[in-house]
C-alpha cells in the first residue's frame, strides 16, 4: 500500500465517521420531536379529559402510538449504525 493509498483510506474512514456522526444527530432530533408529539398528545388527552369525544380519543392514542413507533424507529436506526 503506498502513501497515496493510506492518504485515501484515511479521507474515507474520517468521511465515513462524519457522516455516520451527522446521521445519528439528525435521528437523534428526530427522535426528541417524536418524544415530544407523543408526549403532547397524553397531554392533550389528560387535560380535556371527558370533553375529547371517544373517536377524538381514539384519534389521540393513534396519533401517540404513531409518534412513539417513529422514535422507536430513530432509535433503531442509530443502534443499528453504531454495530456496523
Amino acid at each position: 500500500m503506498g502513501i497515496k493509498d493510506a492518504f485515501d483510506n484515511i479521507v474515507s474512514t474520517v468521511s465515513n465517521a462524519a457522516e455516520t456522526a451527522i446521521a445519528n444527530v439528525k435521528d437523534a432530533a428526530s427522535e426528541a420531536t417524536h418524544h415530544a408529539a407523543a408526549q403532547a398528545e397524553q397531554t392533550k388527552r389528560d387535560v380535556a379529559g371527558d370533553a375529547l369525544t371517544p373517536g377524538e380519543h381514539i384519534e389521540s392514542v393513534a396519533t401517540q402510538v404513531k409518534e412513539e413507533t417513529l422514535a422507536q424507529v430513530d432509535a433503531a436506526k442509530q443502534e443499528i449504525r453504531s454495530n456496523i
